[in-house]
């Protein structure tokens, strides 16, 4: 089983290595479209887009790993108090009853949004833009693949775990 979670946890950590570099590209891109505007008086949609589809992917292949490293959003109120054994349950309850069922109904009511966009080769946001938003609404499943498996990972750990 440990194989298994090191092996998700190699996995995501590989996406994430992969992803991060569009921090830097949609510095450089929006850096470029301020520049072209203000400077030149150049504009286009479709670079405009580029931003917000180099956003969506890094945020939603990221998650993952973001639940990896232990650097996601928690609610705090009972959980910071908490001692490592109690700590241990609550995370082994938000896995089991809050995240996986919160990842399986969004993938499961988002696929025919998906499936439907990739049988029309859904087109562009705006006229002139990126004629790609069935690649954009395909990150929602791989949103909720990456961290369904993430979250799989850390439950195997902390079963794995010996109670203190």
């Amino acid at each position: 089983m440990e194989k298994l979670a090191n092996s998700i946890d190699a996995f995501n950590t590989g996406v994430a290595k992969l992803v991060r570099w569009l921090a830097l590209f949609m510095v450089l891109v929006q850096f470029s479209i301020v520049v072209g505007r203000y400077a030149f008086g150049l504009n286009s949609i479709a670079v405009q887009e580029s931003v917000l589809y180099m956003h969506a992917t890094l945020f939603m292949l990221g998650a993952g790993y973001t639940l990896l490293v232990d650097k996601h959003v928690r609610v705090d109120v009972f959980y910071a108090k908490a001692n490592p054994q109690t700590q241990r349950r609550i995370d082994i309850f938000g896995h089991l009853f809050l995240l996986l069922p919160s990842m399986t109904a969004l993938l499961y009511w988002s696929w025919p949004s998906v499936r439907n966009s990739w049988k029309i080769l859904e087109g562009p946001l705006s006229v002139g833009g990126i004629e790609a938003v069935f690649l954009m609404k395909s990150l929602i499943p791989a949103f909720c693949i990456l961290v369904m498996l993430q979250s799989v990972s850390l439950l195997i750990r902390l079963i794995l775990q010996r109670p203190a």
